[in-house]
């Protein structure tokens, strides 16, 4: 029989005393409120749950057999397509008859699977010994909308201490900026490194443990001295400090949803909230410590960083250029300069940008595009080409969507008002192709100084940029000042009036050679800024 579930001890005690008085049956079930059924099961029992009573018995007792078979032949079946305690029963009342409820088939198995649960050996590891990483993903704010942004982090097992990076993707480049970051806010490599076995880290799963590793993960491992280990599949809780670290990001570092200008700044704030982590105490096994405490003994046992840090990209060794100047890299294609046109060249993939690499040296920097069937041209490559067809400055996207300062759209104006739409445009390519040998500012400088002195003229622009280009040149290479002593004179240089270059202009020939004397020698700057790289979709 069932009992109200409101008895307690203390009300078994009193009903127990009560008929120790002499009460009967009927006046402590009137005193109590209980049926005569329920006083006499409470003198028949001390104490509430004192009689184990086998619920399954009565009913399931005939189908047990059934369902040990069920069990048994799960054995051999793939763990996702075993039977639930909701499909047992289904088949029990289907096939076998079955009219008993589904709590006590729920009840046997939960009883014959407990033997069966997996059981788990606690863990020590060394300190300096094992770092784990593996890959997340949140929500961010950005002044365009929310979006989901990718992050990687990095825990040592032997403290906790957690390192966190946000990346625009999952790729292989991305998980080595992400590895060489961690590295150097460490200061320190551990001696073995551990992954699941994602593709960008472990191409081919071969037997065991062994891993077929992407070349340039190995070539990150054979640069840091770390040993590259992979988690059986499936296996996630072998490395249950990177996942820790994911949750803790989720529901701490980004609860409530961060918001950020850029991935910079959300990085940022990464940064001061792993280092905001050492702080904390982690309750273990083996009793609470300090994360402090003990990444201090894991940088201690670690290995050092080496001399030099890894070059963190994919590479392409020999791709070769088209007609057109581009080279194909992860979908799109980027410019060259036209000297490497039908050429073979490196193409390296960072995360946030595109280098293109010949004899040796890089010949062009594109930002990366992770859009598909782009083209990611510099206007400047294609400079060169233009002085052969000036047509192509308005029918050509690259020159026609780049943005230039207001002062070059004015000065070609200017141009074509003097000397006519096709004559005007060649004469404004000559002084778009100055910025192939400098820099955009010097180029405006010597454009706006033109205008202030009404010099419509390519070629004062060309002569003013490059002395420019000399002065600065000159600055740059004279001796450094010494301090300053009272009463010494200040010495200022003028700039060059080209008024008088102006005049020959319009002189007769025999002038001509007199001005090619005195121009001025040609430099340039190549720590100044370029030019910024044109997508078209």
């Amino acid at each position: 029989m069932e009992v109200k579930d409101v008895l307690t001890v203390d009300d078994y005690g009193a009903i127990r005393r009560a008929r120790r008085d002499g009460k009967s049956i009927r006046r402590i079930a009137l005193d109590f409120d209980h049926s005569r059924n329920t006083i006499r099961y409470v003198l028949k029992h001390p104490e509430p749950g004192s009689q184990t009573r086998n619920r399954n018995a009565p009913v399931l007792g005939p189908f047990q057999a059934v369902i040990d078979q069920i069990l048994a032949d799960d054995e051999d079946a793939p763990p996702k397509q075993r039977h639930t305690a909701a499909q047992v029963c289904r088949r029990l009342r289907d096939e076998h008859g079955y009219h008993g409820c589904y709590g006590q088939v729920q009840r046997y198995l939960r009883k014959h699977h407990r033997p069966h649960r997996e059981t788990f050996i606690p863990l020590g590891h060394l300190p300096g010994q094992r770092l784990e990483a593996d890959f997340g993903h949140i929500y961010v704010d950005f002044p365009d909308g929310r979006r989901q942004v990718p992050f990687l982090v990095a825990a040592w097992a032997y403290s906790n201490a957690p390192f966190v990076i946000a990346l625009p993707c999952e790729r292989t480049e991305a998980i080595l900026h992400g590895m060489v970051a961690a590295f150097e806010f460490f200061g320190a490599v551990a001696k073995e490194v551990w992954w699941d076995n994602p593709k960008t880290v472990a191409t081919l799963v071969l037997k065991g443990r062994e891993r077929q590793l992407h070349p340039r993960y190995a070539a990150l491992a054979s640069h840091y001295v770390f040993d590259p280990r992979c988690c059986m599949p499936a296996r996630g809780n072998e490395k249950p400090d990177a996942e820790g670290t994911v949750k803790a990001v989720q529901r701490r570092f980004a609860t409530p949803v961060p918001r950020v200008a850029d991935r910079d700044e959300l990085n940022l704030f990464f940064r001061k909230c792993c280092e905001a982590e050492r702080e904390r105490t982690v309750q273990s096994l083996l009793g609470p410590f300090l994360i402090k405490t003990r990444l201090a003994e894991d940088l201690a046992a670690a290995t050092p960083l080496p001399k030099h840090p890894f070059d963190p990209c994919v590479i392409d060794p020999a791709v070769g250029v088209d007609k057109y100047q581009t080279v194909a890299f992860d979908c799109n294609r980027y410019s060259v300069p036209r000297p490497f046109a039908h050429r073979m060249v490196t193409v390296k993939g960072y995360v946030d940008r595109v280098v293109l690499v010949a004899e040796g040296r890089a010949v062009a920097t594109h930002a990366r595009s992770y859009q598909k069937q782009t083209l990611v041209l510099d206007p400047v490559h294609y400079l060169a080409t233009l002085g052969h067809q000036p047509g192509a400055l308005d029918h050509a996207p690259v020159f026609r969507d780049w943005a230039l300062p207001a002062c070059f759209t004015d000065f070609r104006a200017a141009l074509e008002k003097l000397h006519g739409a096709m004559a005007g445009a060649r004469r404004y390519v000559r002084v778009l192709q100055l910025l192939g040998e400098h820099p955009l500012t010097r180029v405006r400088k010597a454009i706006d100084a033109c205008i202030s002195e009404h010099l419509t003229s390519a070629e004062a622009v060309i002569q003013r940029t490059r002395s420019f280009a000399t002065i600065e040149a000159t600055t740059r290479t004279a001796s450094p000042p010494q301090l300053e002593m009272p009463g010494a004179a200040q010495v200022q240089v003028p700039l060059p009036d080209l008024n008088c270059y102006d005049q020959f202009l319009g002189a007769p020939e025999n002038h001509k050679s007199s001005t090619n004397e005195i121009m001025p020698i040609q430099c340039s700057d190549p720590s100044a800024e370029g030019p910024v790289a044109v997508f078209f979709a």
